[in-house]
């Protein structure tokens, strides 16, 4: 069953609800909605855990099984009735078709969260650990208990019920305080295609959101391993999207899919639980997203082994890590430090570097001024990166590709773990095939970003080529390459525009708001530096 457009139609008229009934808040919504979209799938997920255990031959009990100590005296079926209930009256039918107003209010409160907060902490983390119903205006919700019943979700596959939630996750329209924001689709596929992973490699993103990047490598991964008769073309955000159902993947490999690949952190507890549910519901109840701050905290090999994290690193790792965020410097852990910095996209990539296993890759999504900021640490972190270790490309996003949410000037960093930098092929998008306004969500046939990626994936070829033009020619294509004694040259400078061979068309294209989001940049590293200063002299 797609996502259809009624589909859609429904869950607005849900929010809508929420929004009338004074619920403005659209992150808190959007985990309210989580939640019981995960109560109303819970007797079919339980029904299919048994099932698989059944095939492994291993015991399995269902979550239904027992009696359950009330919370609430008042929630007793009968006046003056026992001080337990059956489990099996958590199947969403028993309650949520059941009750209205107020006793819905303090059934779903008081029971249903703590039977379902109990059952999570079985799982490899506990997505519901702090969970609490927010929506407790009796008419809202029994309003809103209805139109989640009318979705009829049971009868959607395990994508419709991920395209669902990522609909609801769309509405998320604000950045967050650690300048968090959601990544647009459309892009997150982009540089999964171009990290290309595999079954068998692990997958990590420490700076997980709602999950975003971990989903598209189950999507990809699906996709790569499906025969044609396991591939449909599906409407995703106004464009035609193949999707595989990895029919071709053995039951074996379907484990280590679920079980032994995808692993994440997030700072907050919302995004860790919304992170959590959307990969539950596409099939993946096994994740490991975990709340932590990796610029803040380490963990030993024994810690890693006892949580079940894989101790030497990840062949995999795609992030797009907070922009705007600064720490405390007291508070940096260690490994992850790069000068003086504070800025957490200095020492997120420090730290996805570390995470990585040799010949291991990574793709992030970093600001402009990550590739040519100025500061000592800017300078040391690009050093790293390309006399330690591979830098592969730098595909240079336009400008606007973050709106609603901000408007910096992005690129997506390509680099491999270990060995030295040759040469980076530079990669420029005018257009990613959504209109570059305010919303970034209208539908244009206007898309480069298709074509660089197969430039990617032949790069070799395409240095070859490179190699023999004629340097008086004029060049027109929207990639190029720049050695590592030119990049040494330049301070390690790793920003597409500094190489572009000069051209009539990239003159009169410049964009305008790339220049002022290098002023930003370096109004930042200023800022920044003048702190450092301000910190040296205090000590002194």
């Amino acid at each position: 069953m797609p996502l259809t457009a009624q589909l859609r139609q429904d869950i607005e008229v849900i929010r809508n609800y929420l929004f009338g009934g004074g619920y403005p808040d659209p992150v808190t919504n959007a985990e309210q909605l989580a939640f019981l979209f995960f109560f109303y799938l819970a007797d079919g997920l339980d029904t299919q855990a048994q099932a698989r255990a059944r095939l492994m031959k291993q015991p399995a009990e269902s979550i239904y099984a027992g009696d359950w100590k009330l919370r609430n005296p008042l929630n007793a079926p009968a006046m003056g009735g026992k001080d337990s209930i059956s489990r099996g009256r958590f199947r969403w039918s028993q309650w949520a078709r059941a009750l209205t107003g107020e006793n819905l209010v303090r059934f779903l409160r008081d029971e249903v969260f703590p039977f379902h907060t109990e059952v999570a902490a079985r799982g490899a983390a506990n997505f519901m650990d702090g969970a609490r119903l927010v929506i407790d205006e009796p008419v809202v919700l029994t309003q809103v208990i209805g139109k989640v019943d009318g979705l009829h979700l049971d009868k959607a596959d395990a994508d419709t019920k991920g395209d669902l939630f990522e609909h609801v996750l769309k509405q998320i329209k604000t950045a967050g305080e650690l300048g968090q924001f959601r990544t647009p689709r459309h892009i997150i596929r982009i540089v999964v295609a171009m990290l290309d992973p595999k079954i068998g490699e692990t997958c990590y993103d420490p700076a997980a959101g709602t999950a975003g990047f971990l989903a598209a490598v189950f999507d990809y991964i699906k996709l790569s391993n499906s025969t044609p008769d396991g591939i449909e073309t599906v409407d995703i955000d106004g464009k035609r999207i193949p999707r595989g159902n990895g029919n071709a993947l053995s039951a074996a490999k379907w484990r280590v899919l679920q079980e032994q690949t995808f692993f994440g952190n997030d700072v907050d507890p919302k995004m860790v639980r919304l992170a959590t549910m959307n990969l539950t519901l596409r099939g993946l109840p096994n994740v490991r997203i975990r709340q932590r701050n990796v610029l803040t905290t380490s963990l030993d090999a024994e810690t890693k082994r006892d949580l079940g994290l894989p101790a030497d690193g990840h062949h995999v790792i795609a992030a797009n890590p907070p922009f705007s965020g600064r720490l405390d410097k007291d508070r940096i852990s260690e490994d992850v430090k790069v000068g003086t910095s504070t800025a957490t996209e200095i020492l997120f990539i420090k730290y996805m570097l570390d995470s990585l296993l040799p010949d291991g890759r990574c793709g992030v999504i970093v600001p402009e001024g990550v590739l040519f900021g100025s500061t000592g640490a800017h300078k040391e972190l690009r050093r790293q990166l390309i006399e330690n270790n591979r830098v592969e490309a730098v595909l240079s996003l336009p400008g606007g590709v973050f709106q609603p949410y901000s408007g910096v000037k992005t690129s997506v960093l390509f680099f491999r773990k270990a060995g030295s930098t040759g040469k980076v092929l530079f990669l420029h998008a005018d257009n990613d095939g959504y209109k570059l306004d305010a919303n970034h969500d209208t539908p244009i046939e206007a898309d480069d970003l298709p074509g660089l990626v197969a430039v990617y994936r032949q790069k070799e070829a395409n240095f070859a080529t490179w190699q023999v033009r004629d340097p008086a020619a004029e060049w027109t294509a929207q990639w190029w390459f720049a050695d590592a004694a030119t990049l040494r040259a330049n301070d390690f400078n790793l920003s597409a525009g500094r190489y572009r061979p000069l051209s009539q068309a990239a003159v009169e294209h410049r964009d305008p708001r790339e220049l002022l989001d290098e002023l930003a940049a370096i109004e930042a590293e200023i800022v920044e530096e003048v702190e450092a200063l301000r910190s040296a002299l205090a000590k002194g």
